[in-house]
């Protein structure tokens, strides 16, 4: 069975979730794997001006920026106990 949302065929459930939110997940979580501290500040910078848009959006009445914001916001904090799960300290990749 083929998914589309929007005219786009989603690969998978997160790409799914991507498309229907319009959240790029691994911008607000981080990637699992390894990434080095200069990937995670300019992912990071990007990350807090795509939530700054969207509180602004939320403030300014967009409901769905509003929800957007709230579930983005959610994300960030999901890194570390992933990351813990994985045996990696959270932030660095590196093993603990």
């Amino acid at each position: 069975m083929r998914t589309f949302v929007a005219g786009q065929e989603a690969a998978d459930e997160m790409e799914f979730v991507e498309l229907a939110l319009g959240i790029d997940i691994d911008l607000f979580r981080g990637p699992l794997e390894q990434e080095t501290a200069e990937q995670r500040r300019a992912r990071r910078d990007v990350a807090h001006e795509v939530l700054r848009d969207l509180r602004e959006a939320a403030e300014a009445g967009d409901e769905v920026a509003g929800w957007d914001a709230l579930y983005a916001d959610a994300l960030t904090r999901t890194v570390p106990f992933m990351r813990a799960a994985r045996g990696q300290r959270a932030g660095t990749g590196a093993a603990a």
